[in-house]
């Protein structure tokens, strides 16, 4: 199979043999994928300082088994300005998707939804409400979709006035909100904000412990390394 101009960003890269790069990147038609970019650490390479996180690609493959060979690379744009605070985020949000997406499962909509973050990053704006709305994509692309509608086990729809308690895989349960239980709830109106997009600064706090819970469910004892850097 031989891929060519495929949309793409590489999510991380490291050595692999005495030149070359270990690519995963993430593409548009054929999601998650594995290369090999021979010589690409090479003086010489025509792809020397290109293949980095970020930024919009071009790429082109063959490949026979689970890793392809890269082909061609071609920068479409400008690398996004991410620094500081959105450029931890960015490498969470690539971690993220490296973990829980499989090779060559396409995610269009991850995709999109993954560029749209990249962009909201580099454009300064407020870095919780957009890794937010990118996890709940990728979770639901990854088979794990929150439960944003209804109370579980019933067709009630969620109250704003109301606390559950979220448990994965059932979805929010109703309980009464005391002091000791605080940490463990989360208000109906930010559950409400998160389906919406629309979320407040009084949700962020709530939507961080839920979805810190969540993807820590689902991917197990084996700690986000990113998380470690900032988030």
């Amino acid at each position: 199979m031989r891929i060519s101009l495929e949309p793409s960003y590489v999510l991380h890269s490291r050595p692999y043999q005495e030149s070359s790069l270990l690519l995963e990147a993430l593409s548009r038609s054929h999601g998650r994928v594995g290369l090999v970019a021979r010589g690409a650490r090479g003086s010489r390479s025509r792809w020397k300082g290109l293949l980095q996180p970020f930024r919009p690609l071009l790429l082109g493959w063959s490949q026979k088994g689970e890793l392809g060979t890269l082909t061609g690379a071609d920068q479409v744009a400008s690398p996004p300005p991410l620094v500081g605070e959105a450029l931890f985020c960015g490498l969470y949000a690539n971690e993220l998707t490296t973990r829980f997406l499989q090779r060559s499962d396409p995610h269009p909509g991850v995709f999109e939804r993954y560029r749209q973050l990249v962009a909201e990053l580099a454009a300064g704006q407020p870095s919780q409400p957009v890794l937010r709305m990118y996890e709940v994509q990728l979770l639901q692309s990854a088979g794990f979709g929150l439960q944003l509608e209804h109370e579980h086990g019933t067709l009630d729809p969620i109250r704003g006035n109301a606390w559950y308690s979220y448990v994965p895989e059932s979805g929010p349960i109703p309980r009464e909100y005391t002091r000791e239980m605080s940490g463990e709830l989360v208000s109906g109106a930010a559950l409400l904000a998160l389906k919406s997009g629309r979320i407040e600064d009084e949700h962020l706090r709530e939507l961080k412990a839920l979805m810190r819970s969540l993807i820590r469910y689902y991917l197990g004892d084996k700690p986000l390394k990113s998380q470690s850097l900032f988030y």
